[in-house]
């Protein structure tokens, strides 16, 4: 009988979706979404196959209550496959589990790989759901050749395709269960953003303010004008200080209203430096026009609350469907690599965008490879231009030519004439102070009245803090919870602002775009990129081309930690070769005649991403296991303090929610295991959950330092 089965059921309204119906609405939006990319009609195809699994009574049974469990995946897969539809019976296998690995022919039919479910379907262990023979017409499908030339097209491909089919389900499910009402949507043009950036930056160009004012400007110009160009792949060279955040901007808005593109999308490497983008951007579009999707954000969920009092970016942040998005690059890369669909849902809203990659030298050395190459996969095969964006370019030229991603492409230059400009902007001098023991480097800091010292372990920013006279002396490193930075960064810029005493001695975690200016940093040997980093919180706000900065770089009496080992060494190739290590000439020299050279092209693929990617089992689970770019290992400490007490007490009572861990992270320090198993096997630790924990020693915290990172710094209570 016709529509007689249904899909979902409403409890509140008492309303049914009928199978069909959902079929129907979800292939549509499937379809429009895979269109983006030129797949319009496969993703039709898995719109109408997802569900049909729910043709069989025992759904049916289940729908009304039954608690029996009921597979109505696996039909949809089976039929695909019939159908000699790989992609598609991928897509619907994982449409709620998630992608599987794809297995063989002979894996047993409990096997959660997608051979062992087919085998399922062939082994007759479905329930029947032949009734959806009597309402549904498979639509005809097809691959696009592209993406069937290379096998890491195919496996890219597919996870994008279920992208459009997980969203489309998510979507369609959600208009019923909303009685047809749409909550998503209503935000401006992509035009109108625009028109707000150029009557922003008018005065600028109008009446530029000294000479700063007017290279700045210069450099706007030159973005704005390279956005007439063809979508591809380009680089942003611009020094600290050149005004690149809104530069390249300018140039995404223009190079999308150009070319017809859809979205920009904004992939910055840490939180922190998020928050001041965000920060920036809202000043010019408004408040609540910019996405913001990283682990601290926070939005209006409306749960429980009557008359839908809902932030509409706390939706858009599951699927990216907004004109500008802010997110770093954990969640940007690991998405692309995920299985998951709360992970994959966003993905084909990448297509059609300009994405800009934010301090693109920090793009993570272990996954660079990976990283390459699906951004290669963007750019080639889906309609986005990337924008490397960075002041010290890290010479990926030859990962784009190698791997099959871009073969002879030349990323496009925005910036003009790099060298001069890097001259022109050039307010600081590196010196080799040699080597320094923590004794050596707080007397030198001492000496100043101002300065910054970064350093390269948590342990040695602690005790050379503690060295410090105590008047404005400060430290930042990830040992202290979020709150507690961000309340010591408040106080570091009020006193450089008056000119007080203000000694910094911090982790890396200051050195890439946080906004502070010392006339002094001291820089433990680490990375080129990272030395020029730091670099660039010294004499910010000082005249261009005159130099009045001076970055002292010395070699710690502890060695770096082991993971850093290679990144020093080919520092100090640029230190032995250059006069000026922050030259691009130099920069381009560390990058590709060493640093990339002396890791090998293996440790730039640590985990093998790229063998699974091509491996013809399409393994999409084993690769998101393998792709995590922050060491999962890590436990996480949450610190008990006015502000968190409460939180932790709904913690206790309620349990866990999205929103409840992200307002509980501004407490939270990550340790490794051995750190977390001396503070619990010693009692310092209530465990309230896997790998987390409450400090329930309030010694082992302070707000200067943070954990101890040795119980034998907390007071000595254990000895």
């Amino acid at each position: 009988m016709k529509n007689a089965y249904c899909a979902h059921r409403n409890d509140e309204t008492g309303t049914t979706q009928s199978v069909l119906s959902h079929l129907q609405g979800t292939a549509e939006l499937a379809a429009g979404f895979a269109a983006a990319f030129g797949a319009g009609m496969e993703g039709r195809r898995c719109g109408m196959l997802h569900d049909v699994g729910k043709y069989s009574d025992a759904f049916q049974r289940r729908l009304n209550g039954s608690p029996e469990s009921v597979d109505h995946s696996t039909a949809g897969a089976a039929e695909a496959a019939r159908l000699g539809d790989v992609p598609a019976a991928f897509c619907v296998a994982g449409h709620h589990a998630g992608l599987p690995d794809g297995g063989n022919k002979y894996d047993d039919d409990d096997k959660p790989t997608l051979w062992g479910r087919l085998n399922r379907a062939k082994d007759g262990r479905l329930e029947d759901y032949g009734g959806f023979r009597e309402e549904v017409e498979i639509p005809a499908g097809e691959v696009p050749k592209q993406f069937l030339r290379t096998a890491e097209s195919g496996f890219f491909f597919t996870r994008m395709l279920y992208s459009c089919l997980v969203d489309a389900d998510f979507l369609d499910t959600e208009r019923f269960m909303k009685n047809g009402a749409a909550e998503r949507g209503d935000f401006p043009a992509l035009a109108e953003y625009r028109g707000k950036l150029a009557a922003y930056t008018a005065p600028w160009l109008e009446k530029p303010r000294g000479e700063l004012g007017e290279k700045r400007s210069a450099i706007l110009r030159a973005a704005d004008a390279a956005g007439v160009r063809k979508p591809g792949l380009f680089t942003f060279t611009a020094p600290t200080g050149s005004g690149k955040t809104i530069a390249s901007m300018s140039f995404a808005l223009a190079h999308a209203e150009a070319n017809d593109l859809r979205r920009v999308i904004y992939v910055i490497p840490y939180c922190s430096i998020i928050e001041q983008t965000q920060a920036v951007f809202e000043s010019v579009f408004g408040d609540g026009s910019i996405v913001a999707h990283y682990a601290d954000v926070e939005y209006k969920t409306g749960e429980n609350k009557a008359g839908g009092d809902r932030d509409k970016r706390y939706l858009a942040a599951e699927n990216w469907d907004a004109p500008v998005i802010l997110t770093t690059t954990v969640q940007f890369f690991e998405s692309l690599f995920g299985c998951r669909s709360s992970r994959c849902r966003k993905l084909h809203n990448l297509a059609g965008s300009v994405i800009i990659f934010d301090e693109a030298q920090m793009l993570p050395a272990p996954f660079l490879r990976p990283c390459i190459a699906a951004i290669a996969e963007l750019v080639k095969n889906y309609g986005c231009t990337a924008v490397l964006c960075t002041a010290t370019q890290p010479a990926l030229d030859k990962l784009f030519d190698t791997d099959g991603n871009l073969p002879g492409a030349t990323p496009v230059e925005i910036c003009p004439d790099r060298e001069k400009l890097y001259e022109q902007f050039r307010r600081v001098r590196y010196e080799n102070a040699g080597k320094l023991s923590d004794q050596e480097l707080a007397e030198r800091l001492s000496a100043q009245t101002q300065a910054l010292c970064v350093v390269n372990r948590r342990d040695q920013a602690q005790t050379v803090f503690a060295l410090l006279p105590e008047e404005g002396r400060f430290h930042l490193s990830t040992a202290m919870c979020p709150d507690d930075r961000r309340k010591k960064l408040d106080a570091i810029r009020r006193r450089l602002k008056e000119g007080k005493p203000c000694r910094v001695v911090s982790t890396s975690l200051v050195e890439a775009g946080v906004d502070v200016d010392f006339p002094v940093v001291f820089r433990a040997l680490a990375g080129l990129d990272s030395i020029i980093q730091a670099g660039g919180r010294c004499n910010r706000e000082g005249t261009p081309g005159v130099v009045n900065g001076t970055v002292y770089v010395f070699e710690s009496e502890k060695p770096a930690p082991r993971m850093l080992a290679q990144n020093v060494a080919a520092a100090k190739y640029a230190l032995a070769k250059f006069d000026d290590i922050a030259s691009p000439k130099a920069v381009s020299a560390y990058f590709s005649e060493f640093f990339y050279i002396e890791k090998g092209m293996d440790a730039l693929d640590e985990k093998g991403i790229l063998r699974l990617c091509g491996s013809p089992e399409m393994p999409f689970s084993q690769v998101a296991e393998r792709f995590h770019i922050i060491d999962s290992a890590q436990f996480t400490v949450y610190i008990p303090a006015a502000d968190s007490v409460p939180l932790l007490a709904e913690l206790e009572r309620f349990g866990p929610s999205r929103a409840l861990m992200r307002r509980l992270g501004q407490y939270a320090v990550g340790v490794y295991p051995q750190h977390y198993n001396e503070l619990k096997n010693a009692g310092a630790l209530k465990e309230i959950g896997e790998n987390a924990a409450v400090l329930e020693d309030a010694r082992l915290y302070s707000g200067d330092t943070g954990l101890a990172l040795t119980l034998e710094e907390g007071c000595g209570l254990f000895s």
